[in-house]
């Protein structure tokens, strides 16, 4: 099947269309984002940690020179200390790690939430087809990805250019001062031009931030044929819906039909309402609705209640009233007492005078 145009796409994504992109790990996610975290956490140990990390490194690589003398030429001379070395400066290099490893987790974390799923590495067809490919190479997001590295390339220019070319005479001046000096000239400039680059980059990754969770919306629509495609999914066909909707009422008033035979007196409209009441004298404390309906269900209940010798009584404004407020199988209701215990009465008398044989229609 084509893919949709994306005109055709105007309804807004369904919960359950957002539910399915977040497990499947489609989430609106902005790269410039976490670099700015990244960026955040790298600025922070210059600015703030470089001297303390500085000296922690020079220590031991100064303390490993002045012993080089005292170094035999052999291997195992030379292996114990320069070890030792490695292992101090590789210690103090997992603080500045560790840091960039929690702000990178907190770019991600920040963006999306933490779902484990397989589909973004499951491999499939549109990922090796060269089609997909050379669409997706010049498609409108590879555009937009393109002009954004070259504004950033510019940008971060402009301000290393704006920082730097100050300083030039302090940078010429490098190679006529000691190994210190020439850490702490490289380590001021490297701590400006970070906090610049992350201004700088503050508005881009609010930018990007804010376009890729909309391109991300824009991607999620659907069409109105998607829309009403799910919704016969989740809540089922309507078409099987009504029909099984007209089984179970079928063979609801199967079983109410069944019930008119057992009951003592139908009370009509005449033919627009019926309703058979039950009433088993010492047995039922209230007469009990066993069957209603209008039109055709009601000429049928007359049909069976003649067949099955049930008093009919025509009684149009108790017929309409019961019908309207009792439910099958429930008893009537206080307001209805006096009328009903009337036609029973009525039939009791008249089951009396023939002797319990025999169908009745009385007005």
């Amino acid at each position: 099947m084509a893919e949709q145009d994306d005109s055709q796409k105007t309804e807004e994504p369904t919960s359950k269309k957002l539910q399915d992109a977040i497990d499947k790990g489609n989430v609106a996610s902005s790269q410039e984002f976490k670099t700015w975290f990244l960026l955040l956490g790298a600025t922070f140990i210059i600015v703030s940690l470089s001297d303390f990390l500085t000296a922690r490194i020079i220590a031991p690589i100064t303390a490993f020179l002045s012993r080089t003398h005292e170094m035999t030429s052999d291997e195992g001379g030379i292996a114990g200390p320069t070890f030792e070395l490695v292992r101090e400066v590789f210690l103090i290099a997992l603080i500045p790690m560790f840091i960039l490893m929690i702000m990178g987790l907190v770019g991600t974390r920040i963006q999306q939430p933490p779902v484990f799923t397989l589909e973004k590495v499951k491999p499939t067809l549109e990922k090796v087809s060269p089609l997909k490919g050379i669409k997706k190479i010049f498609s409108g997001r590879t555009v937009v990805e393109f002009f954004k590295i070259l504004a950033k390339l510019i940008v971060v220019s402009g301000v290393v250019f704006i920082i730097v070319w100050p300083e030039r005479d302090r940078l010429d001046s490098l190679m006529m001062v000691d190994l210190f000096d020439v850490l702490k000239i490289i380590q001021d400039l490297a701590g400006q031009l970070f906090i610049g680059v992350l201004i700088i980059l503050t508005f881009i990754a609010a930018a990007d931030l804010a376009y890729q969770r909309h391109q991300h919306h824009k991607q999620l629509k659907m069409s109105k044929q998607e829309v009403k495609d799910e919704h016969k999914q989740t809540e089922g066909d309507p078409m099987v819906k009504a029909r099984l909707r007209g089984i179970r009422m079928e063979r609801a008033r199967q079983r109410m039909m069944a019930n008119v035979p057992n009951a003592d007196v139908v009370i009509t409209n005449p033919t627009h309402f019926a309703v058979a009441l039950e009433y088993k004298h010492g047995q039922m404390d209230v007469p009990k609705l066993v069957a209603k309906g209008v039109d055709n269900v009601a000429l049928k209940i007359r049909e069976i209640a003649e067949e099955n010798g049930v008093p009919i009584v025509e009684n149009p404004p108790l017929a309409r009233a019961i019908h309207a407020t009792v439910e099958i199988d429930e008893e009537i209701t206080p307001d209805h007492y006096k009328a009903v215990a009337e036609v029973i009465g009525y039939v009791m008398k008249l089951r009396r005078a023939t002797g319990g044989i025999g169908k009745r229609t009385a007005r």
